[in-house]
């Protein structure tokens, strides 16, 4: 199977795990609020629907268009425009008809849910499978660094022993606290054995992502293959697993970031490349694909971490709960022009999955997708879930309730803003599959 076909694949069966339960999220609080559910779908049935199945009140199915899914409220405004439906006096069973708590719990309940589902995955993750980090004594030669961040102090080499203070384990999640976390200190230890504590700019995040550093330490690995993939031009060009890289076009090779940057950046695509195999020296001609890579990986060093059932819900909701956190930080830059230019869609996020199947990415791709899905439908957009909850907290408040014209009104203007979001998104992934 190919690796899009494998990737489409779990998107698909990943965002139809997550939709059921986003909806059901609805739907329950609802059925315990004695609210009528007209319809429960999966996926959008446009015109028509692939399945469909009515159980007391409930029209139960699947769509055939995938952007989402829906459950169809009885007396509530919503995607489905049931003007003549709202015309008629409300009865007792109708969302309209219900306190504005209860309205409010039901609306919370598809994002509730999303959260929950995340931070479940995640648990289960580190109970079932535990975790693997990166430790110093797993990058015995350290960091290379940037220049710009040399000229902050730090050395190529360097080893980072502790962040604001604090001990700073996991050492390859330094450039993603760089970015989007606050750092004011890095205590790290040169080459040489000094150890420097070097004081951070305060916007260092927004520094990295204009001058299109995200990376500014590179671990320093040995280039030595440990991963061949036989789909990709490296397994038709003989490479094997063990080889070491001795140059690349005539360049010598001493860590793996430096084979991976002249083989990405060559234009010529046709790459000449001298390897050590047991001692003996063979020169290899490999072209890159269209994403520039020729199929070899080095995964480096890690250690395993296992955890109990306690520190793994303590874990799991703790590391939950910073993927949120750094998500809502990263969504500032989508407001600037060049932030603008990264925004993907369907295609961006398929690209989450791995080529071949592992459940474990799996299901740590789908417990992203679940909080970025939480947070994107809590945003005060109508038509989305939290524009309904923005008007019911302004009710809430004033205790006075938006009328319907209004309310439909700002459906349609909800429903136009977010097509034009998603032929946005999804413009760029094919502007990016054209031209890159």
């Amino acid at each position: 199977m190919s690796p899009f076909a494998v990737k489409a694949l779990q998107l698909l069966l990943s965002l139809s795990i997550l939709i059921v339960l986003h909806e059901l999220g609805h739907f329950i609080p609802a059925k315990l609020f004695k609210t009528r559910v007209e319809k429960f779908f999966l996926f959008f049935d446009v015109k028509f629907a692939l399945f469909k199945k009515k159980i007391g009140d409930t029209v139960y199915g699947i769509g055939w268009l995938p952007l989402g899914g829906y459950v169809k409220i009885s007396g509530m405004i919503d995607e489905s425009m049931d003007k003549e439906q709202m015309a008629q006096p409300p009865q007792p069973w109708e969302f309209r008809s219900k306190p504005a708590w209860q309205r409010l719990i039901i609306m919370l309940g598809g994002v509730t849910v999303n959260i929950i589902v995340g931070f479940v995955i995640y648990m289960s993750i580190l109970f079932f499978n535990g975790t693997y980090i990166t430790t110093n004594d797993d990058l015995p030669e350290g960091f290379a660094i940037a220049e710009e961040f040399k000229e902050m102090g730090f050395e190529d080499g360097d080893k980072i022993l502790s962040v604001n203070g604090e001990e700073f384990t996991n050492v390859t999640d330094i450039n993603r606290h760089l970015f989007l976390r606050d750092v004011e200190t890095i205590e790290v230890q040169h080459l040489d054995g000094s150890v420097e504590t070097i004081s951070m700019p305060e916007d260092i995040g927004s520094q990295m992502f204009e001058k299109d550093i995200l990376r500014p330490f590179t671990e320093r690995r040995f280039p030595v293959i440990d991963t061949v993939r036989r789909d990709y031009p490296a397994g038709a060009a003989g490479f094997l697993e063990g080889d070491r890289i001795v140059s690349v076009n005539g360049e010598d090779i001493t860590y793996w970031h430096e084979f991976t940057k002249i083989v990405s950046s060559n234009e010529d695509k046709v790459n000449t490349i001298v390897i050590d195999r047991d001692g003996t020296q063979k020169m290899l001609t490999v072209e890159t694909n269209e994403d520039g890579q020729i199929g070899v990986q080095n995964f480096g060093e890690s250690t395993h971490v296992t955890y109990s059932l306690g520190e793994s819900i303590t874990g799991g909701v703790s590391y939950g709960y910073n993927i949120l956190k750094d998500y809502v930080k990263q969504f500032k830059y989508v407001f600037t022009a060049k932030g603008a230019t990264q925004v993907g869609g369907f295609g961006a996020i398929g690209n989450l999955f791995p080529e071949s199947w592992n459940w474990i990415s799996f299901w740590q791709t789908t417990a992203l997708i679940s909080i970025i899905l939480a947070f994107m439908n809590i945003l005060p957009i109508p038509a989305l879930d939290g524009g309904h909850v923005m008007f019911l907290l302004y009710e809430i408040v004033s205790g006075r309730k938006p009328n319907d014209k209004f309310m439909e009104y700002a459906q349609m203007i909800g429903f136009f803003i977010l097509i034009a979001l998603v032929l946005f998104a999804n413009g760029n992934d094919i502007y990016r599959w054209l031209f890159k």
